[in-house]
């Protein structure tokens, strides 16, 4: 019973460090995208 108590949280903590990995690369992936069509369009408007 330990053992698989111990496997599926090994399991559980690496899902959830690869989703919160994922998160912050998209977060910065889109964040960098708005800002750009952003400064485009300030530019576009100008």
């Amino acid at each position: 019973m330990d053992e698989q108590l111990r496997i599926i949280l090994i399991i559980i903590i690496s899902v959830s460090i690869f989703g919160l990995l994922v998160f912050v690369f998209v977060r910065n992936y889109m964040r960098k995208k708005i800002n750009f069509l952003i400064e485009k369009d300030k530019k576009k408007s100008k």
